[in-house]
């Protein structure tokens, strides 16, 4: 990967950012940004648990604090001018009281990175787009990444802050891959009947996220995409041809209703070709998992 041209900060007073929400994708991001920052990194979980050890392990100051306990957040405020916020919604509701609540103590003039999702967009009719179209949330889980991206936008509006967002589409790598999936042979959709998918690779997510902590413009949106152009059930084929196993069943739509999930179906009922010209002009990403294919070719190459 490409090495960012930043001037290096002293050891002596490096900058500070704070990372909310430090699951896989602030893992693989932490090497990076402790090169840079002096890091902290927010965890729900006590200080004997393995999650604060492996932060502290990683380089970053771990901080006790809950999104859904206010009062856990006051040591926060003003702890950092760039920060990173990688944490979801809550799971019920069609507002992102967690983001809300984050937003109520950021600083004056900071520089902040959301991860939102592509789901924002709803069903783009496998149309192919770039970040000017307007979002259509086409559920609740959606619509509580456009109410987190308003309070966010908001906060930028009120406390003059720089605020770079990302919409990131399905997270894959070698280690989170849809082969239990693929083994219990859960059906897709026909050619006819299927939708387009985007993908990102953990570690490019994580490297873009880098990029926008320097890069990004102040109220830009980028989509955290790569150049696949696949269809989801084709995407399980690759996996599966991949790694020697059947490919999975392949249904009508009408046939997989019975059967799917509701959850199941509302990702199969979106189709996207997201356009990610944004992430390459303007933050000068050069993906190092360009493409899912690549990214088989690279694991066999490794084997």
């Amino acid at each position: 990967m490409n090495n960012p041209s930043f001037p290096s900060a002293s050891k002596w007073a490096k900058p500070r950012c704070l990372i909310i929400g430090c699951g896989d994708v602030g893992m693989r991001l932490l090497p990076m940004l402790c090169q840079r920052f002096r890091v902290f990194a927010v965890t729900s979980q006590p200080p004997t648990s393995e999650r604060f050890h492996a932060l502290r392990h990683a380089g970053a100051i771990p901080l006790v604090a809950d999104l859904d306990q206010p009062a856990s957040l006051r040591r926060l405020a003003g702890l950092a001018q760039v920060i990173v916020h990688l944490a979801p919604p809550q799971t019920e509701g069609h507002a992102d009281k967690r983001t809300r609540r984050l937003a109520a103590i950021l600083p004056e003039k900071a520089r902040l990175v959301y991860i939102s999702t592509t789901g924002v967009y709803g069903d783009g009719g496998g149309t192919s787009f770039d970040e000017t179209r307007p979002v259509k949330p086409a559920n609740a889980r959606a619509q509580r990444r456009v109410s987190a991206e308003t309070s966010l936008r908001n906060w930028a509006r009120r406390r003059s802050g720089h605020l770079s967002i990302l919409r990131v589409p399905g997270i894959y790598a070698e280690d989170r891959l849809p082969l239990e999936r693929i083994k219990k042979g859960s059906p897709a959709l026909l050619a006819e009947d299927d939708v387009f998918s985007n993908h990102i690779h953990a570690d490019d997510l994580a490297y873009l996220i880098f990029l926008a902590c320097f890069r990004g413009s102040a109220n830009r949106v980028y989509h955290a995409v790569d150049d696949s152009e696949l269809k989801m059930a084709d995407y399980f084929d690759l996996v599966a041809d991949h790694f020697e196993l059947a490919r999975v069943p392949r249904m009508s739509r009408a046939e997989l209703t019975q059967c799917a999930t509701p959850l199941t179906m509302s990702f199969m009922s979106e189709s996207r070709r997201l356009k990610n010209d944004r992430i390459k002009r303007e933050l000068a990403a050069k993906l190092r998992f360009p493409t899912v294919q690549a990214t088989l070719v690279q694991m066999r190459d490794k084997t």
